[in-house]
């Protein structure tokens, strides 16, 4: 495809809006042709986004839609759902970064949010991880991206379903810790810097909303726990896995090996030397990069495994980048091949 597509990034103004706007900046494909903001109408994007500030465009207002090969909604949840028939028709392709249609069944989004009012769609709907729905993203009109939560579970758990070593009634437990930056730009006070400053702090023990996802996808319920933490980027989740059987390392590997090897985006760290033994956060800032590992207890009675993203990146802007780079027939990794500092500070 030799012809530049036309891109807008409806929210624009929040942490994931600024990362979509990174990336379709320096994607070779891409031409931001609008970004809207309420907030900040007329504004230039380095107003809001100094990393953006070699960029002339402005803020434009969301009831204003220009017509574009690919709209990208970075809003809160609720909002595209009631806004999706002017999206569609203002784009021939339409990537939500919201929770508004990642599940498939209105009964899920009445157990788990707060109802959908447009059900119709979900069925239409494909999820946007390319490491599980790959064979349905080219050609797919509306595409969700994932939680960053439930992304990083899913990409640590989901070889062992392939290679039968769990099978969906073992006992998995998953503790996830997650920085500010999940609460979005205009997040509340507990996302403060006084406030978030040394924490690891339980903010949902039980009943987390990306359990839903996770459930949809493994076909498994998880006792499932997050943890604010004192870090900007990142999500880090660590998984205890009970299994029926005896499992070896080799087995692990050729799971984790099988899935991941020939995807782009994924990488093994799983007890090797130095300092980075396992998978970290740190490690992953600002890319694309999902990293997965594991221990086998010597007692042969748990597993664990450790998977890292960045929670902006591969658990939202990246994730979506990416899955439009499929559905149009793109170059899997155009636009997504930083590959991260080191050293760097605190994500």
């Amino acid at each position: 495809m030799t012809d530049t597509l036309s891109a807008a990034v409806v929210g624009g103004s929040g942490f994931t809006g600024g990362e979509l706007l990174r990336l379709l900046d320096g994607h070779p494909e891409f031409e931001i042709a609008q970004a809207t903001s309420r907030e900040y109408e007329k504004k230039t994007l380095g107003s809001v986004h100094p990393n953006l500030r070699h960029l002339d465009t402005r803020f434009s207002d969301p009831t204003d839609l220009e017509s574009v090969d690919v709209l990208f909604a970075a809003t809160p949840h609720g909002v595209s759902m009631q806004h999706i028939d002017a999206f569609q028709d203002a784009a021939d392709t339409v990537v939500d970064l919201s929770a508004d249609f990642r599940l498939d069944s209105e009964e899920q989004y009445d157990e788990w949010y707060d109802g959908h009012s447009c059900p119709e769609y979900l069925e239409k709907s494909e999820y946007a991880l390319p490491e599980i729905n790959r064979e349905n993203l080219p050609g797919a009109d509306l595409i969700a991206a994932g939680g960053c939560n439930a992304t990083a579970t899913v990409l640590g758990l989901k070889p062992l379903f392939d290679a039968g070593i769990l099978e969906g009634d073992e006992q998995v437990v998953v503790d996830v810790k997650v920085g500010s930056s999940e609460g979005g730009a205009s997040a509340g006070k507990a996302s403060s810097h006084a406030e978030r400053s040394g924490v690891v702090r339980p903010y949902a023990p039980t009943g987390h909303r990306h359990e839903a996802e996770i459930e949809q996808f493994l076909g498994l319920s998880v006792s499932f726990t997050v943890h604010a933490v004192d870090m900007i980027r990142g999500a880090s989740a660590t998984c205890h896995v009970f299994p029926t059987g005896p499992v070896s390392k080799g087995d692990m590997w050729g799971a984790y090996r099988e899935s991941y090897d020939d995807e782009p985006f994924m990488r093994m760290a799983s007890g090797g030397g130095g300092v980075y033994r396992y998978p970290e956060p740190k490690a992953v800032a600002g890319t694309n990069f999902g990293e997965v590992g594991f221990e086998v207890d010597p007692s042969n009675k748990r597993l664990v495994v450790f998977s890292a993203i960045d929670n902006m990146m591969k658990g939202s802007a990246g994730q979506a980048v990416h899955a439009a780079n499929v559905a149009l027939g793109l170059e899997e990794t155009a636009g997504l091949e930083f590959t991260g500092f080191h050293p760097v500070g605190a994500p």
